[in-house]
């Protein structure tokens, strides 16, 4: 009796109260992607001499770990470490081009205790870390602030892009993008940070002449990239603060020019052929099977033969019988489109939604803007992944190398996630209670 008395009393809120304010919806939520993820990828590869799923899902159990201890711990820490994790991020990409591991004709990996490690994934955390920093308090409504940021954020993402990983570069622009308009950037000046992509695509286009319009030998440029690049000039000089004599007008309206110029320049001269095809391949359905168009074309065909309710689990024939290449990773969505048919994919993206739709609820209700930013960033990175990873297994998208998130098999993709996901987890278990309810 006095044994039970002297032990202190302990009860269930007492374990639970560090993490009461946690989004549990959002936790539990790419859990089971994950571990739907896993059984996919198990279906892929029943016939295959090499198994690596379960990997799938101990790495995924290690980035629930991390998860929550992310979630217990305070975000606002990672302001003190802002900028040595900035450092460690620059120093990891410049690591892997001097010792890494090359695959594919690029150098993306470091080997660490016999694994390979990608330090662009992680690098993603350290932009949105980074940029959440610069912006939480000075935020993007000036010019300095705007070009102050795109500064800082321009050195890992060069050292990304040549590596090459265009498709991690990709999905850098994507976060900066989102992480600049939720910290009041002007919309016209995100529209003119991509608008000489788009002018170097428009001015490539002879329509609606029969060819484009040549002014000296290479210099040349279609209809539709001039009229772009006028509404550009438009664009600018009605956003930008440098009004007179029309010099906003007139140096958004060059960017355009110059820029699209560039871009048909290195179409022509600097990209491979096989390199055009595929980019372009989406655009040409049943033009080069056997070649650029292959992935894409068997994956199309695995998703149709699914049809509304699919095949079933491990009785997808095209899944089976590997028909899709690398469908265990960036074509997962294949194998469920297969399996599972329209519905199973309709349930798959509804998952997806849900969790986004938990993100920006969380940036909405966050104390600060330090934690709105964070968890913006992380949005804008899941949003863009699941766009173009679904958008070119169903031929809507070039085959870029993205990963489906939480689903996909990549061991560094898959932590970054969960990281990502630990942070914004943060964020809401240490928001205002009051605010905690919608």
């Amino acid at each position: 009796m006095l044994l039970k008395r002297s032990l202190p009393k302990i009860s269930w809120k007492h374990w639970v109260k560090p993490w009461q304010q946690v989004d549990w919806l959002l936790f539990c939520l790419p859990v089971a992607v994950s571990i739907f993820g896993g059984v996919m990828i198990l279906s892929t590869e029943l016939k295959q001499p090499v198994t690596d799923w379960w990997w799938h899902w101990l790495v995924a159990g290690i980035g629930v770990l991390i998860a929550l201890f992310l979630a217990r711990s305070r975000y606002e820490q990672l302001l003190q470490w802002n900028w040595a994790i900035y450092g460690l991020t620059n120093f990891s990409l410049v690591a892997v081009m001097i010792a890494g591991t090359s695959a594919k004709g690029a150098q993306r990996w470091i080997s660490i205790a016999g694994f390979n490690v990608q330090p662009s994934e992680f690098a993603k955390v350290g932009i949105i870390i980074t940029l959440a920093a610069l912006l939480h308090k000075r935020t993007a409504s000036t010019l300095p602030n705007f070009f102050r940021a795109l500064a800082f954020t321009a050195i890992p993402w060069g050292l990304v892009f040549i590596q090459p990983d265009l498709a991690t570069s990709l999905v850098f622009g994507a976060i900066v993008l989102g992480m600049l308009y939720w910290a009041n950037a002007n919309p016209g000046w995100l529209i003119l940070l991509i608008s000489p992509v788009v002018a170097a695509i428009l001015l490539g286009i002879s329509w609606p002449l029969a060819g484009p319009i040549v002014l000296y030998q290479e210099l040349s440029f279609g209809v539709l990239g001039l009229v772009w690049a006028v509404g550009m000039g438009i664009v600018g000089w009605l956003t930008l603060p440098w009004r007179r004599f029309g010099i906003s007008g007139i140096s958004a309206w060059l960017l355009n020019m110059l820029g699209g110029e560039l871009g048909v320049f290195a179409w022509n001269h600097v990209l491979k052929e096989y390199q055009k095809n595929r980019l372009t391949v989406f655009l040409r359905p049943g033009h080069d099977l056997l070649g650029a168009g292959y992935h894409q074309h068997q994956s199309r065909i695995a998703i149709g033969a699914g049809e509304i309710w699919g095949w079933g689990l491990f009785k997808g024939p095209m899944t089976q019988l590997n028909f899709v290449p690398e469908q265990h990773t960036d074509f997962i969505f294949s194998a469920v489109g297969e399996e599972f048919g329209f519905i199973g994919c309709l349930i798959v993206l509804f998952v997806f939604c849900l969790i986004c739709l938990r993100l920006l609820h969380v940036a909405q209700t966050a104390k600060d803007n330090f934690g709105s930013l964070l968890a913006i960033g992380v949005l804008s990175m899941i949003v863009f992944q699941l766009i173009v990873n679904v958008g070119m297994t169903v031929g809507l998208a070039p085959v870029a190398g993205i990963p489906l998130p939480w689903m996909s098999y990549g061991r560094s993709a898959m932590l970054t996630n969960f990281i990502a996901l630990g942070i914004v987890e943060s964020v809401a278990n240490f928001r205002q209670r009051q605010r905690y309810y919608s």
